[in-house]
């Protein structure tokens, strides 16, 4: 079947909530076709403007085996008892060689992927630095477009990806596992400065004990931490997939979390801010992709550049300073 790419017949179909025209949008936005780049920002930007209901991005991280997406399955249907729409996207690690990808994520999330109020959309994170798919913030404004109030990115947990996501989600969760509170001397300081809630995972049976520790070691670790600009003060809580009750409670922390943001307009700046640093990003990629369109020129000569500074007959440096010099006279002409 041809796939459709015509940016307002997809945007009509998000709009009305078919999820098979998210699905081909999602491919038009994921294609690196010159034809397929234009209609996907005629659509993103069509998704950007559209006038729907408040939604909250949260970015959920933590390291492989945490249990992260457990962990969203039992958020998702909590919140979708609470008449929330539930859009997960989930990036998934690839080969960077391949850029095979496992995309499992549908799979672990039978339950939650099974409600016509779920939308679940992994995709491969490729080369992507960080972890994070290149198409990440494209697809949630498509969600947001398509009435989804709780948006919920779940990373890869590696690398940059951290921070990737806090760039563009308005609540950053940390999934740790009973007994983190034991590396707190080596812990990644950065991650928990961000966090706005850490939830200590699979708190449950002979691991109970354990995890009290570590909420209590997070505690103590975060009240060493100065408080977000917002005011806010991360959060530590404990959870288990074997106990509803941690899940309602992780859901009212969040709920609180939104309220906080949003009565004190919090939330308004932070899309400014994530909307600048998309542009940027963008502005680099695009430029970046022109400057390797202009070397590829043979008057250039840039692989004989490289190997002059392969052999040490240049700096760096002044390497640089002369290709710009001939990509300014180019520019020029």
């Amino acid at each position: 079947m041809a796939r459709v790419r015509n940016w307002k017949v997809l945007y009509e179909g998000i709009v009305a909530g078919d999820r098979v025209k998210m699905g081909m949008a999602f491919s038009l936005i994921e294609s690196n076709k010159p034809g397929d780049k234009k209609e996907a920002n005629r659509l993103i930007n069509a998704c950007v403007r559209a006038k729907t209901k408040r939604s909250l991005r949260i970015g959920v991280t933590g390291s492989p085996g945490v249990g992260k997406s457990s962990v969203i399955e039992k958020l998702g249907l909590e919140a979708i008892e609470r008449r929330h729409k539930v859009a997960v996207l989930a990036v998934d690690p690839s080969s960077s060689i391949s850029g095979g990808s496992i995309l499992g994520d549908k799979t672990r999330m039978l339950e939650l992927s099974s409600s016509p109020r779920a939308f679940i959309r992994p995709s491969a994170a490729g080369k992507t630095l960080g972890g994070v798919s290149r198409a990440t913030r494209e697809a949630i404004a498509i969600c947001e477009a398509a009435g989804y109030d709780l948006i919920l990115v779940e990373t890869v947990g590696v690398g940059q990806s951290e921070i990737s996501v806090y760039n563009m989600t308005d609540m950053f969760v940390f999934l740790v596992l009973p007994g983190a509170g034991d590396e707190l001397q080596g812990i990644k300081r950065g991650i928990v400065e961000m966090a706005d809630l850490v939830v200590v995972n699979k708190a449950d049976g002979e691991r109970g004990n354990l995890a009290d520790q570590s909420a209590k070691d997070y505690r103590n670790a975060l009240h060493l931490l100065a408080a977000k600009t917002s005011g806010w003060r991360a959060r530590v809580l404990k959870h288990s997939i074997e106990q509803k009750d941690t899940t309602t409670a992780l859901l009212d922390k969040i709920a609180e979390f939104w309220s906080f943001i949003e009565e004190r307009e919090i939330q308004q700046k932070r899309r400014g801010q994530q909307q600048m640093t998309w542009f940027e990003e963008l502005l680099k990629s695009s430029l970046l992709e022109k400057v390797n369109a202009l070397l590829s020129g043979e008057e250039l000569k840039l692989e004989e550049l490289k190997s002059e500074v392969y052999r040490s007959e240049i700096s760096p440096g002044t390497a640089v300073d002369q290709l710009i010099e001939k990509i300014e006279l180019k520019i020029a002409k």
